[in-house]
Formats: structure tokens, C-alpha cells, sequence
């Protein structure tokens, strides 16, 4: 046999290698990581939940889902376990990042330039002269006609 012909062969089990060895790798990371995981620790679920780790026991781990709400959970629906400043940052909304040195990180350049941040601009309201109360009375006197309408043909 030419070498030719056996070459396509070698390059395609070289790949496969290549390709079982990284799935192995970040399998590994993720039994890791989730063994890592310690009473306090924020976690983000595979299905997209933030949540505080409470208890882990050796398959199973009780995360509280809201104050008071706790919920038994599969380790394996552990997605990724957070830092402290990445969750906060995540579920109660702090923008603030701290460097190294404990500094304020701005989120953006506009310390840089001097320009304003979106957040800093004022909103208003439009009034569009509708009156809620007389929408909503007028919905319902709808609505009650529309079932008056209805019984009446049964």
C-alpha cells in the first residue's frame, strides 16, 4: 500500500485523538469544579438558575433558590459556580467591579472620555392623555357585554 492512501486514515484518527482528549479534559474541569463547590458558593444551573449553595452531599446538592426556598438539586445540573463579585454583579445588580488594588473598575470608557453613561440620563414621561381608570372600566364594560352576548345565544 502507498502511504498516500493510508494518510487520510492516519490524520482522521489523529483528530478523533485530539478531539476525545479535550472532551476528557473539560469533563475532568467540570467534576472539578463542581467538588469544589462550598456552602455560600453562588451557582448557575444548566438550566439557567442563579442560586446559593446551602448543603452538598455526595450526589445531591440543596440550593436555595429565593430566601427560605430551598431546593434538592443533581450536582451534574451544576453549570458553573461563581465568584462572590460575579454573582452579586448578576443577581443583585452590582455594577461594581473591584480591581486588584480594591479600585473601582468602570464598566465602560466613558471615565476616559468624560461623557455621560446612559444610566445618567433622566427619563420623563410622556403623558399621552389617556386615562388609565377609564381604560381599564371601559375594558371591563366590554368584556361584560361580550359574556352577556354570549349567554344570551346558548
Amino acid at each position: 500500500m502507498d502511504i498516500l492512501t493510508l494518510l487520510p486514515f492516519i490524520v482522521l484518527i489523529g483528530a478523533m485523538f485530539l478531539m476525545t482528549r479535550s472532551a476528557k479534559k473539560k469533563q475532568a474541569a467540570a467534576a472539578q469544579m463542581r467538588s469544589d463547590m462550598q456552602p455560600g458558593t453562588g451557582v448557575r444551573t444548566i438550566g439557567g438558575m442563579y442560586a446559593t449553595v446551602k448543603e452538598v452531599h455526595d450526589d445531591t446538592v440543596v440550593l436555595e433558590v429565593a430566601p427560605g426556598v430551598h431546593a434538592v438539586y443533581a450536582k451534574n445540573s451544576i453549570g458553573a459556580v461563581l465568584d462572590d463579585a460575579e454573582y452579586n454583579r448578576i443577581v443583585h445588580g452590582d455594577d461594581e467591579e473591584l480591581d486588584a488594588d480594591g479600585a473601582v473598575v468602570p464598566d465602560d470608557a466613558s471615565s476616559l472620555t468624560g461623557e455621560r453613561d446612559a444610566d445618567d440620563v433622566e427619563v420623563t414621561k410622556i403623558d399621552l392623555g389617556k386615562d388609565e381608570t377609564a381604560d381599564d372600566a371601559g375594558s371591563a364594560a366590554a368584556k361584560d357585554a361580550k359574556d352577556d352576548g354570549e349567554s344570551g345565544t346558548k
